[in-house]
């Protein structure tokens, strides 16, 4: 795994400006670095060494030095490309993938994408065309940014790594904090800042002359369906997914695996087993409540594999945690970052690879919401006016007890989206549910800001794939606005970041483009049958993993951030939310800010993730766009503790120190 980044202008190429861009990116590849700067051009790489760790270094060129690439990620077919291009006439000099990619390139251009197997971001300078070409891989795994402003066009593994560059201006882009406060992602193309772009998933890119121009070059369809009976589904299952974990294997280093005790970890680790003559590495991180610690299924899974399992219990700070995250993430999340760090640090003591399961409840259909949307229908059976004038107000004053799927956020949630009309629109709102919708961002929005952006709906982010999907089934179409989406954009976007915080190499065998489109050949009712999700995969998983694991409902990692933010922080957010700068100079009513916090304090709503997306959206504001370092940011909410505590009379404490309370889920981990 790697970092990229480069410029191609009209002036000749500042090899300074482009090491500066590199320098940002140390965390993606501290093993080496390597640069390229000839006329308008000059390219960057931070290298991870993982393949060919004497001879990979990038930049990489063709025989004659007229091509040069940057790449950041992991062709698995790569010798198989290698072989036949060879037969074509190609020679090569390394062992690398990264070669491989060039050659591909001479051979067909921009068709060379629809050859790679793998997760990939890379940029290809054509010296003899003058022609930048950028591409990104079909899923999302790995991010590109890039900038264009008049002849000049810079890239980047990393937001930062553009901002280094001196030529990005650090103006917020409104629109993406609008879909960010109900979507908890900035979706493709937007970043949070105004002119800063994602290459989209799937999508290639040519600068030439000053012209850019992008093009789609995969996607998923669910009209090819297939007809088997069960036996025949496990048995392709198991040897597409046996074929993806082995290529993901491919490594000059040792391979890992993060391992929750969740259905997807325990596959993957169950058909690396199967593959492997000696003990590899497993981790798992937990929490000390008992409840919610996934430890005791991970160590029967690592010990029904006899893998080489390491533990850590963790005790986190989130508070002070949260800037170094924001760092690395380059935008606001959700507390769902702090497991993939914390998870990361784990491994990255160990190993430099690791496997994981991003992506099986998206190809699987894992989620509650996939079978919850389609139950609202019973539900908006019931006259409009009973469920408005008689149900509504009776939900209303059901306080919430912040646990995990409590009968108060059940019920509202089925109440508030049954008074939508269609499954799209119901399916867009409903995460949302759990933060700002379009009247909730009314109320908190700043009137100035509120005019310019009250036109966009941020559901139609969801609605429109939804409904463009090549599919006859709303669950097919839900899987497919969320491939779009919610996972490259949210998931893969946390995995890629938390892990390249601590120079750790992500793999995910579940998005292998070959099995994700054979599971878009399945139908839908041997993912969900009757009310059990992932259905064919715990058939699958029979035959792989304890009936402990294959029976067990989804958990997730949790934090009880709902409890800190009732009680033991409920004086810090006061303080540092009421003299924020996104209040203070009126992006957001605080009135409105406060409100969130007393109600959350009285226990009427669990308003915990909106009250941590404002809190993420100010230290991001202050470090992205005031220019604040790790350090000073640190210092300001140390002080902001200190004197919040002194307000309450000494008895506010840090949530790391606090672990009587039971603990809150994070509730997208669902």
């Amino acid at each position: 795994m790697c970092g990229i980044c480069g410029k191609i202008g009209t002036q000749k190429a500042d090899i300074d400006q482009v090491r500066r861009m590199g320098s940002v990116l140390h965390h993606r590849g501290p093993d080496d670095e390597g640069y390229y700067a000839k006329g308008p051009a000059a390219l960057g790489h931070r290298r991870l060494s993982i393949i060919d760790l004497d001879a990979g270094r990038q930049p990489i060129a063709n025989e004659d030095e007229t091509v040069w690439i940057v790449f950041n990620g992991e062709i698995y077919n790569f010798q198989v490309l290698r072989s036949d291009l060879i037969s074509r006439g190609h020679r090569f000099r390394t062992h690398t993938d990264t070669e491989v990619i060039v050659h591909l390139y001479e051979e067909y251009g921009e068709k060379c994408v629809d050859r790679l197997s793998g997760m990939f971001a890379f940029a290809i300078w054509d010296e003899t065309k003058k022609r930048l070409f950028i591409a990104r891989d079909r899923c999302g795994q790995k991010p590109l940014f890039y900038y264009h402003k008049g002849g000049d066009f810079l890239f980047a593994s990393e937001l930062k790594g553009l901002i280094a560059s001196g030529d990005v201006q650090r103006d917020i882009d409104f629109e993406s904090v609008h879909h960010y406060l109900s979507l908890r992602f900035i979706p493709s193309p937007h970043t949070m800042l105004k002119g800063v772009r994602k290459l989209q998933p799937g999508h290639w890119l040519s600068f030439e002359h000053g012209k850019v121009t992008i093009q789609k070059y995969w996607g998923i369809t669910f009209r090819n369906q297939l007809q088997l009976g069960e036996d025949e589904y496990i048995d392709r299952l198991r040897d597409s997914m046996t074929r993806a974990v082995t290529s993901h294997l491919m490594s000059d280093v040792p391979v890992g695996a993060f391992l929750s005790g969740g259905m997807d970890s325990s596959m993957i680790v169950a058909l690396m087993a199967g593959t492997q003559s000696d003990p590899f590495k497993t981790f798992c991180v937990g929490v000390e409540q008992n409840d919610f610690n996934e430890q005791p299924y991970a160590r029967e899974v690592a010990e029904y594999h006899k893998t080489d399992h390491v533990e850590e219990m963790v005790r986190p700070d989130l508070i002070a945690l949260l800037p170094k995250m924001i760092y690395h993430l380059d935008e606001p999340s959700d507390p769902i970052a702090a497991c993939m760090f914390h998870s990361s640090r784990l491994a990255s003591r160990h190993v430099k690879v690791v496997l994981g399961g991003d992506g099986g409840d998206e190809l699987f259909a894992g989620f509650d919401r996939y079978r919850g949307v389609g139950l609202i229908d019973y539900y908006a059976i019931i006259p409009t006016l009973i469920r408005r004038a008689v149900l509504g107000p009776i939900i209303d004053i059901i306080p919430d007890s912040f646990t995990y799927k409590s009968v108060a956020q059940k019920m509202r949630w089925v109440h508030q989206l049954s008074a939508l009309p269609t499954k799209a629109e119901r399916y867009a709102e409903a995460t949302a549910f759990f933060r700002f919708n379009h009247a909730g961002k009314q109320q908190i929005f700043g009137d100035d800001i509120w005019r310019n952006i009250c036109a966009l709906q941020s559901s139609d982010i969801i609605t429109k794939p939804y409904n463009e999907a090549e599919a006859d089934n709303p669950i097919d179409r839900m899987l497919y606005a969320d491939f779009q989406t919610r996972l490259p954009e949210h998931t893969l976007m946390l995995t890629d970041r938390m892990s390249m915080a601590h120079s750790l190499e992500a793999r995910s065998p579940f998005l292998d483009h070959e099995l994700v489109e054979l599971l878009a050949a399945f139908p839908s009712r041997v993912k969900i049958r009757g009310k059990q999700l992932k259905y064919i995969l715990r058939k699958l998983a029979e035959g792989y993993l304890p009936p402990s694991i294959t029976r067990r409902d989804k958990q997730g990692f949790m934090f009880p951030v709902a409890y800190w933010f009732r009680n033991e922080l409920y004086e810090f957010l006061k303080k540092f939310l009421s003299e924020s700068k996104i209040v203070t100079d009126g992006m957001f009513k605080r009135e409105a800010v406060l409100g969130l916090i007393e109600e959350h304090r009285r226990n009427k709503i669990d308003n915990h993730v909106r009250i941590w997306m404002l809190l993420n959206l100010e230290i991001w504001r202050r470090m992205y766009v005031d220019g604040n370092d790790l350090d000073t940011m640190a210092e300001d909410i140390d002080r902001c503790r200190r004197d919040s505590m002194g307000s309450a009379g000494g008895s506010g404490s840090s949530g790391s120190s606090v672990h009587s309370v039971k603990p809150e889920p994070v509730l997208d981990a669902c």
